[in-house]
């Protein structure tokens, strides 16, 4: 992997953190939003994040120059399955506000938002 791509993508990871410990912050006062859930949703997603990508270019890249793209779909199609397995044990078996997890999960989205507009302002400058 890329130097630029690695930094990218723990620059993104700390927006991530940070966005989530603001949201936690400002939020703290609401009675509806379950911080332990909003938690597990970002911690979710930031560890499928970082596998996601991390394990893109240690283990697909690979086996693409390889030949062996089949086996690296099927890498990719078990990490997905093993974080839904994951997903629907955290709600089976612990009882996690949806809309909170929901929450959690989203502010890895915003922080690629934050990343990209970070990055092409520096770029026109």
């Amino acid at each position: 992997m890329e130097a630029t791509a690695r930094k990218t993508i723990i620059r993104i990871e700390c927006w991530h953190a940070v966005l989530l410990v603001a949201l936690l912050v400002s939020l703290r006062s609401v009675a509806v939003i379950d911080p332990a859930a909003m938690i597990a949703g970002g911690v979710f997603m930031g560890v499928n994040f970082l596998l996601l990508s991390f394990g893109v270019a240690a283990v697909l890249t690979p086996l693409a120059n390889k030949g062996k793209v089949k086996l690296g779909i099927g890498l990719l199609a078990l990490k997905i399955l093993l974080f839904l397995a994951l997903l629907m044990t955290l709600f089976s078996h612990f009882e996690f506000d949806a809309i909170s997890f929901a929450l959690g999960f989203s502010t890895l989205i915003v922080a690629i938002v934050v990343e990209a507009v970070r990055r092409s302002l520096m770029a026109e400058s």
